[in-house]
């Protein structure tokens, strides 16, 4: 089985951008990435609040 590294994930993804790509737009896609990533690491150890439980507590506002 092969993990991809960091390294090599972030290669992927700038590959999978247009050459016409400025600095922000590769910034702004490693960010996007890193932020996904984050929540899904999250969502797998459990660090997430029902969508009931946010509903609730926003009508209680």
């Amino acid at each position: 089985m092969h993990v991809s590294t960091i390294k090599e994930n972030a290669k992927m993804l700038i590959n999978s951008l247009p050459d016409s790509s400025t600095w922000d737009d590769i910034m702004y896609e490693i960010y996007v990435k890193q932020k996904i990533d984050k929540g899904l690491k999250e969502i797998k150890s459990g660090k997430v609040i029902p969508h009931m439980d946010v509903k609730r507590l926003l009508e209680k506002k």
